[in-house]
């Protein structure tokens, strides 16, 4: 999934930098706003993976400690005092990653917070996706009636009755995969607070929406990225068209004549 965060964020940030000059309309409260260039807002799309790539590594950090020791109720009973932690040594040779036997195994059997935070960071980065996709196919909207400041690749017809399609369909995955990690959150977050007593015992449904999320995302970016993003070009007409629309009415607003 990393690899897959890098290489969107890349080929967006070489679109930042390539688009850096070219002015467009800003739009707040999805109504006209105040200029900006296409490369600043797209750049505003590469923060929010590193930011969210950030978020993801940290978050991870604290999934290092295994219950692994902690035998039945997490006394250790029945086990060698070191066990826990002669495991996760042989895990942590056997993974290239380091492993820590937790100091208190009654909250590791039956927490799972680690993995609900770090999850959290998994749905912060489908959400983030999520605006992407859909200022990506609202700004590619039209071809006539709709915005139309970005043209974006045709991966296959629009319609067989309705000419100059091009429907954003890789934006639409997108958006669906962001809307099924929002689903894994909230399993997992439920799981999370069945830990009954000694043990939770919800572990597989917390890995299997886990393992999921990290997958579809992965997936979902690497496709985004190779029909999509590497494609995606200014409208330069259009966009100088609205742009100069726009500020024949900014003038206008000012005159005493239009004044109420």
């Amino acid at each position: 999934m990393l690899p897959a965060i890098d290489q969107l964020r890349t080929t967006l940030d070489e679109k930042a930098k390539a688009y850096q000059e070219i002015v467009k309309i800003g739009r707040t409260h999805l109504q006209d706003a105040t200029p900006l260039t296409v490369g600043q807002e797209i750049s505003g799309w590469v923060y929010m993976l590193d930011r969210s790539k950030e978020m993801i590594l940290e978050s991870t950090e604290k999934m290092r400690e295994l219950a692994i020791g902690g035998t039945a109720v997490g006394t250790g009973i029945n086990a060698h005092p070191e066990f826990g932690q002669f495991v996760a040594e042989e895990i942590s040779q056997l993974t290239g990653q380091t492993f820590n036997s937790s100091p208190n195994k009654f909250h590791a059997l039956t927490s799972h917070d680690e993995i609900t935070y770090a999850h959290g960071a998994l749905k912060a980065l489908a959400a983030d996706l999520m605006k992407i996709a859909n200022d990506v196919r609202w700004l590619a909207s039209g071809p006539r009636c709709g915005i139309g400041e970005l043209i974006i690749p045709e991966n296959e017809p629009g319609s067989s009755i309705m000419p100059g399609k091009v429907n954003p369909t890789q934006s639409e995955a997108l958006t669906m995969i962001a809307a099924q990690i929002m689903g894994n959150d909230a399993t997992i977050g439920f799981a999370a607070s069945q830990g009954n007593f000694e043990l939770n015992v919800f572990k597989p449904v917390i890995i299997y929406n886990f393992l999921q999320s990290v997958e579809l995302l992965a997936d979902g970016m690497n496709s985004f990225h190779d029909k999509c993003a590497v494609g995606i070009e200014p409208n330069l007409e259009t966009i100088e068209k609205k742009k100069t629309e726009q500020f024949i009415d900014a003038c206008d607003g000012i005159k005493p004549a239009h004044r109420i």
